[in-house]
């Protein structure tokens, strides 16, 4: 669908700006909720084939498989069950405690292709080749000021507004909110190249002295470089040359692999900034417009798409008047830490990476000796960098599951992660639920299961895989009081 207006939307309507993936799959969760959404995005419509993501880690993977979609990415794309982060570290994936044990290697414009059909096929409005020019919000909703095709100006009309347009977002530029931060290094080069030797592993990576280069697969017989040297410090706007980057990942990785016939090349910097808020009124943030880290590790469209499995839910109860609207305040308050989290460790990685004076090689020594290996230590880099590490705070005198991430766990009508397809919560009980919690209003809501084994704990399981309520013993009142304030009645 494609189209403009300059009528006021409905006043349930949620407008999404920008068409990346945190945005594609914030929309199509909204609308699977019965939400109307329109999702506004500059450009023209089309997918690119020069995005710079190309991996999906095992957090990212379980959301997407709660939609119905991992199955045919795992398909597509080509697993890893480690990760080298620079030379003799290297992080275990194959213990994880997931059924995606393992990094995919998937081209961000296959993972968008995916979201924009599940977008389209739930109803999703999308507008493109208009551009946002300013916002103006009230207690009833949230006006845009946009640019039209044809250059006239108009107005889109919603009850909220969520700016997924990236780094230079317009939506926080509109809301007044800095973007603190620094770049962390300049004059990265990328080019998209043939090679005549196929690498050793699926993805390269290794720094050496004053060189990082990185090499991963499209899958279509082209390969990405990126590369960076330390005394190599230019403008973006610098020329390059293809001889540029072969010199730079012969530094890195002793060979360039033949790399020849060029489709693309260009210089960028990368930069570690966070909004001080992800939420302004009824105007929030998400992706790239709330967080920009280095790409170390491979977390920065992971963690937009986990920023959006957290948002979409609780803005659907909300607009469908489920909920009262101080749900939306744990948005920030549970997002906005792992964004910090992100930025560090995506930051450390590069920092050791490219180490040069005595102590800082001294600490990425100690490091590699800790973090090799299966140990705690490894474990926790692992949980951090997968995402599946992460849990959100839990009230004061909660049960000790509340606010963790659930895996797939069995149950005896399937896994979890199909329960949660729809957005729905998901009640799993110890035998048959007392009464049907999910009959009439809410079956749109909750689905109730119960363990394939024989677990006793009772749990509530939000939409986005962590536990909402648990309990060992509940009675009949406890479970309807938790249902019931979780997911209205």
């Amino acid at each position: 669908m494609n189209g403009t207006t300059r009528t006021a939307a409905a006043p349930r309507t949620v407008i999404i700006v920008g068409s990346g993936p945190t945005g594609l799959l914030l929309a199509a969760d909204l609308a699977t909720a019965g939400v109307p959404v329109t999702l506004v995005e500059k450009r023209p419509h089309r997918i690119s084939n020069l995005s710079r993501a190309f991996v999906l880690h095992a957090r990212t993977l379980e959301q997407l498989d709660a939609r119905g979609l991992a199955d045919e990415l795992e398909a597509q794309g080509r697993s890893l069950d480690r990760i080298r982060l620079f030379d003799r570290l290297t992080v275990e994936l194959d213990t994880l405690p997931s059924r995606f044990n393992h990094l995919l290697v998937i081209p961000q414009y296959e993972v968008e292709k995916a979201l924009e059909r599940r977008a389209a096929e739930a109803g999703v409005r999308f507008v493109y080749e208009t551009e946002v020019t300013g916002l103006r919000q009230d207690t009833d909703g949230v006006t845009l000021d946009v640019r039209h095709p044809d250059g006239e100006p108009g107005e889109l009309r919603g009850a909220y507004v969520v700016g997924t347009d990236g780094m230079h977002s317009a939506v926080r530029e509109a809301v007044g909110l800095p973007f603190p931060g620094k770049s962390v290094i300049r004059s990265v080069v990328l080019a998209d190249v043939r090679l005549a030797e196929e690498p050793e592993s699926v993805l390269t990576a290794n720094a050496v002295g004053d060189a990082f280069a990185f090499i991963a697969p499209f899958g279509d017989g082209y390969y990405r470089v990126i590369g960076w040297h330390r005394g190599r410090n230019v403008p973006d706007s610098e020329p390059l040359g293809l001889d540029e980057v072969r010199e730079i990942t012969r530094l890195s990785l002793g060979r360039d692999y033949g790399m020849h016939d060029a489709r693309w090349m260009s210089r960028f910097h990368s930069d570690e900034r966070q909004a001080p808020a992800y939420r302004v009124g009824r105007v929030f943030l998400a992706g790239d417009a709330a967080h920009v880290h280095t790409p170390a590790g491979g977390q920065g469209m992971n963690t937009g798409l986990q920023d959006a499995a957290n948002l979409g839910w609780k803005l659907a109860l909300v607009v469908n008047g489920h909920a009262a609207p101080a749900l939306l305040d744990t948005y920030q308050a549970e997002r906005h830490p792992v964004g910090r989290s992100v930025l560090r460790s995506s930051g450390g990685i590069v920092r050791l990476a490219m180490a040069k004076r005595p102590w800082t090689l001294a600490l990425r020594a100690a490091l590699t000796t800790v973090l090799n290996g299966v140990g705690p230590a490894g474990r926790k880099a692992a949980g951090q960098i997968t995402g599946i590490g992460y849990a959100y705070r839990a009230p004061r005198g909660s049960h000790a599951l509340v606010g963790t991430r659930v895996p797939d766990v069995a149950l005896r009508g399937g896994r979890l992660y199909e329960a949660l397809r729809g957005g729905r919560f998901v009640l799993v009980t110890p035998g048959p639920a007392p009464r049907p919690y999910e009959a009439g209003d809410r079956k749109d809501r909750l689905v109730v299961e119960s363990w394939a084994s024989d677990r006793r704990t009772t749990l509530l399981v939000r939409p986005d895989g962590y536990v909402a309520w648990a309990a060992e013993t509940p009675d009949e009142a406890a479970v309807e009081a938790a249902v019931t304030a979780a997911v209205g009645d």
